[in-house]
């Protein structure tokens, strides 16, 4: 997974999964400063509440 493809993504939907957020949280430590700023801004749409966490389980 590409965190640049994963930003354009859930700007697009306004979704984010629960298995995303996962990825993010388990590679943060090989983030660039960029990336961060990216995880920061997902972060911020979320808290306003322009991404909104889908966490439907699977059937």
């Amino acid at each position: 997974m590409n965190l640049g493809l994963l930003f354009l993504k859930v700007n697009t939907t306004g979704v984010i999964t629960l298995s995303e957020l996962d990825w993010i949280t388990n590679h943060q430590s090989n983030f660039s400063r960029l990336d961060m700023a990216l995880v920061l801004k997902i972060g911020r749409l979320m808290d306003e509440g322009i991404i909104e966490l889908d966490c439907r389980l699977p059937a």
